[in-house]
């Protein structure tokens, strides 16, 4: 079986290569090398190594997957006729995409792979800039880098930022995380002569001109509290410590139960930032939302049941699970699609083909505004519901007259009940026009405030009390904030 050979040139220069690796390298009639970008090549030149590189085939491809693609297709027509060597910059397993195809493909294409020695550039970088990695590092690729894989808390290694363009990506992905005047290292070449250890400010990044495919950046751990708040294990931590043994002693004393009514306050504080489209505001309460929800996880954590990681394992698995034509091969070309798709698929989950009633389910602690909704949906779903809005409309006008002749009556029990007709009545007509009874209604109460607040101005502004203007008088004020458009 033929067989490619792959050996680690090294970080830097030729007395840093083994001596097995250098003497293999001399010898060899042919070697193919990932690129001829590496300090060590033009020395070995010298020592007579004749090769072949791969240069010309990132000039041909967008991506570097499709040059890596290449490089590896190329490899392995090549180890059909004979067993090669293949070099590449630093150590094979690292940091190095092609040796992974290889490895990954060499069996079903009935050739041997054989690994060699050499020194990656993570341990003369670790020299250059003078840091334990024991604390913790990670290695990152520029041409692949995403915010949420930063570890900010972390010693940073991002590697493959070999030009400006390169570097203003790194930039910007970090930008999102970090300060625009964090220092970040820019180390070139570290291990041999021409190394080089620039310190930057974070928006002069794509400013050095000294990049090429020989640069990494160093990112140094962050410690200040301050940048750290950006960071979601950062909010866990300070939720853990104020519900610890040192902890806040209101936060300590919090059941699930005793937080309820927060978390239905919170909610509707979104909604009112959503409506009034102020931007930092709805920043404020998402967070006061989020605040409800560690907490709750927090809470779960304390007693043993259940942690935020469970919850965020829960609702990741529901969003791929009830989102096939996105992680899956179903379709869905339209909203409606989706909302079916949505539907048949929790109904599966539920077993709702066994339910004793079509109306298990609707929540019991909806705001009875939105429960009387959700129950009219399910009705309606099975047909029982009115085939057009006009005669929802009609129902609603039988209870009202039903409500008036009550009123005569004056029996507060039986005023209640058509009192409450008339609601989920109207209800049912606001479920025709698609319009949320809860929605309709906050928003009724904020007009109402923004009014009130104009007439008790008006008021103030007089210099007299509200029991010196008559009704006709206040409404007056009233319509004035009708015609400023409050």
């Amino acid at each position: 079986m033929n067989k490619i050979l792959i050996i680690g040139l090294g970080a830097g220069t030729l007395e840093q290569l083994p001596l097995g690796i250098y003497r293999q390298l001399t010898k060899a009639e042919q070697v193919f090398l990932r690129t001829k970008e590496h300090p060590v090549v033009k020395e070995l030149q010298s020592e007579g190594l004749t090769f072949s590189s791969f240069d010309n085939i990132y000039e041909k491809h967008a991506s570097f997957e499709a040059v890596y693609e290449e490089i590896c297709e190329t490899l392995f027509k090549l180890a059909e006729r004979q067993s090669i060597i293949y070099a590449v910059p630093g150590h094979p397993l690292v940091a190095e995409r092609t040796v992974q195809l290889l490895l990954e493909r060499a069996s079903e294409r009935g050739i041997e792979i054989e690994l060699g020695g050499g020194q990656s550039f993570l341990d003369p970088l670790f020299q250059a800039v003078k840091i334990d990695p024991i604390e913790g590092f990670q290695l990152l690729d520029a041409t692949s880098l995403k915010v949420d894989e930063l570890e900010i808390r972390q010693h940073m290694i991002i590697g493959q930022v070999y030009d400006s363009f390169m570097a203003s990506e790194v930039k910007l992905t970090l930008m999102e995380k970090l300060p625009d005047d964090y220092g970040v290292y820019i180390v070139t070449a570290a291990g041999s002569r021409e190394e080089q250890v620039t310190l930057v400010p974070l928006y002069e990044l794509d400013r050095e001109v000294s990049l090429n495919n020989l640069t990494s950046v160093y990112v140094p751990p962050v410690k200040d509290e301050v940048v750290l708040y950006k960071h979601f294990s950062k909010l866990r931590q300070i939720i853990a410590e104020l519900r610890g043994p040192n902890g806040c002693p209101w936060d300590k004393e919090q059941t699930h139960q005793s937080l309820k009514k927060y978390l239905i306050e919170e909610s509707f504080e979104v909604i009112e930032a959503i409506d009034e489209d102020d931007i930092d505001h709805l920043i404020e309460e998402l967070g006061d939302v989020l605040l409800q929800v560690m907490l709750h996880a927090q809470i779960g954590e304390d007693d043993g049941y259940f942690s935020i990681d469970d919850v965020i394992e829960s609702i990741s698995d529901k969003m791929v699970r009830r989102h096939p034509h996105v992680f899956a091969d179903s379709e869905a070309e339209t909203a409606d699609d989706v909302v079916k798709n949505w539907q048949e698929i929790k109904k599966a989950e539920k077993g709702e083909d066994n339910v004793t009633s079509h109306l298990e389910g609707v929540g019991k602690h909806l705001p009875n505004t939105l429960r009387a909704y959700e129950i009219q949906k399910k009705a309606a779903k099975v047909g029982f519901d009115w085939d057009k809005v006009e005669d929802a409309f009609a129902k609603v006008r039988e209870e009202i007259e039903e409500f008036e002749r009550e009123m005569k009556g004056n029996d507060s029990e039986h005023l209640m009940q058509e009192f409450g007709d008339i609601l989920f009545a109207f209800i049912n007509v606001a479920r025709f026009y698609k319009i949320n009874p809860e929605e309709a209604l906050f928003h009724t109460n904020q007009k109402f405030i923004r009014r009130f607040t104009y007439v008790e101005q008006r008021v103030k502004e007089s210099s007299k009390d509200f029991d010196d203007f008559t009704l006709a008088e206040l409404d007056e004020f009233w319509n004035e904030a009708k015609r400023k458009g409050l």
